[in-house]
């Protein structure tokens, strides 16, 4: 897929068309709208554009260097296939973003022409009582900076810092200001811990939480928290863009989340990048002082990072097999058991995890596919269950209190340096309870885990040394 090669031009988006205002303007703005998706009256649709609020742009471009689909930017031939759409011409439509709804050449985009909304700007909108650490006040410090100068930031802190805190007074200013803001993820379980948190933050202001099979719904929502692929919808709606876990997958690897991630800001709009295990090119950016960086190296609670340990594991393959669990890790869990420590533990496949459940009294397993993900993870908050087995869904953007964390087979190829450093970060998260044990069971070192501990321990020397 070739979107990076129009990564913020938008060229084909019209400018304002009209100064006039109008009540539709907050909820119909910055939305890349379907007719069929319009909750207007056919009327209400035609009389808007006539007087230019809405302009219909279509959805699939075709130019002398092919075909583009202007929903995720998508150019690569393959994915852009004919469809028999019965239209009476020949039609092609978009694969690459079909999950949001196929769109095809007889397809159309309304796009609001009409005057910028103003929103709402909430005088003390932050109800949180709290106190930031000395690290902390940093981050928040330069986070209120980029929102009011409308920069670029990277936000390089620990897991367990406190990032969402630390966003609290930029989110203050931003509404302050007047500014609409989004806070985006890549993954779905991260915007529904979220959205409580946020709202007990800020009670009074509009905050709607979106992802795949979400109740919420966008009807001008100042404050919108949704996952990296609703941005497929918007396009130049936000001032304050919050990119949350920007290496996670699917986002690090897909160009049409990057491509519509730079749609959806406006014209002169902040960026605010939040990680704890940048990727390579964000690295290098931050190193080479292209992108401005500020780093968090400590914990909320001024404890430090768990260390993993390393236990070998070589029967593991061999006693899954024999419908049995390996020899190391059936010790450690009867440990667990009898401390009454509340136990994570991630597999490095789906199978892996139901096969484990069955084998390990009360043990719950959550996966992708689960339909009752959502439920075993509440349950699990709730101190319901007491053992959970998961795929690496869980391995950021949740927290859950006194818990130890174990990792089977940690030498497999989808446990990268980025994702057993985030499953570390799982541990030891409760000011109460701040010393985690993480295990990573294995038939073997890999280099992912042996650098995942030396990035643990670099960060705890870093925390250390600019505490003196």
């Amino acid at each position: 897929m070739k979107a990076t090669l129009f990564p913020s031009s938008f060229d084909w988006m019209p400018s304002p068309l009209s100064s006039v205002s109008s009540h539709h303007s907050p909820k119909l703005a910055g939305r890349l709208w379907l007719e069929a998706n319009l909750s207007l009256s056919q009327e209400e649709k035609v009389e808007l554009i006539e007087k230019g609020l809405l302009t219909r742009v279509p959805a699939l471009e075709s130019n002398w260097w092919g075909r583009r689909c202007r929903r995720c930017g998508n150019t690569t031939e393959r994915l852009i296939v004919p469809w028999p759409c019965g239209c009476g011409q020949k039609c092609h439509y978009c694969r690459s973003c079909i999950e949001m709804g196929r769109i095809a050449s007889c397809t159309s985009f309304l796009l609001w022409t009409g005057a910028e909304p103003d929103w709402h700007q909430h005088v003390d909108a932050c109800a949180w009582t709290g106190q930031l650490t000395p690290f902390q006040k940093q981050g928040a410090n330069r986070i209120v900076d980029t929102v009011e100068n409308n920069g670029r930031l990277l936000v390089w802190a620990v897991c367990g810092a406190g990032k969402t805190e630390m966003l609290f007074p930029g989110l203050e200013r931003a509404l302050a200001l007047g500014r609409r803001i989004c806070l985006a993820t890549p993954r779905a379980d991260v915007v529904r811990e979220l959205k409580p948190r946020l709202q007990q933050a800020f009670p009074h202001v509009d905050i709607a939480a979106l992802y795949g099979g979400s109740d919420d719904v966008d009807d001008g929502a100042q404050f919108i928290i949704a996952t990296t692929h609703q941005l497929l919808k918007y396009a130049r709606a936000f001032d304050v863009m919050i990119i949350d876990e920007v290496d996670a997958f699917p986002y690090h690897s897909d160009p049409k989340l990057h491509f519509a991630a730079a749609r959806s800001l406006k014209r002169t709009a902040s960026l605010i990048y939040l990680t704890a295990t940048p990727r390579f090119s964000l690295k290098v950016s931050s190193y080479v002082k292209k992108l401005p960086t500020v780093f968090v190296p400590e914990r909320y609670h001024g404890h430090p990072l768990p260390i993993p340990r390393f236990l070998a594991a070589f029967d593991t393959k061999a006693s899954f097999q024999k419908k049995q669990l390996p020899k190391a890790f059936q010790v450690w869990l009867h440990n667990k058991k009898t401390e009454k420590r509340r136990v994570i533990v991630f597999v490095p496949t789906i199978e892996l995890a139901e096969t484990m459940t069955n084998m390990v009294e009360e043990a719950v397993y959550v996966h992708s596919e689960d339909a009752e993900r959502k439920e075993k993870v509440q349950r699990f908050r709730d101190k319901e269950i007491s053992l959970l087995i998961t795929t690496t869904i869980l391995e950021r953007g949740v927290t859950f209190p006194s818990i130890d964390v174990a990792v089977i087979d940690a030498g497999h190829q989808v446990f990268d340096e980025a994702a057993l450093v985030q499953i570390a970060g799982r541990a030891g998260r409760s000011a109460d309870d701040p010393n985690g044990d993480v295990v990573f069971f294995h038939n073997g070192k890999s280099s992912a885990m042996v650098r995942a501990r030396e990035a643990i321990q670099d960060m705890n020397r870093r925390a250390r040394k600019e505490r003196r």
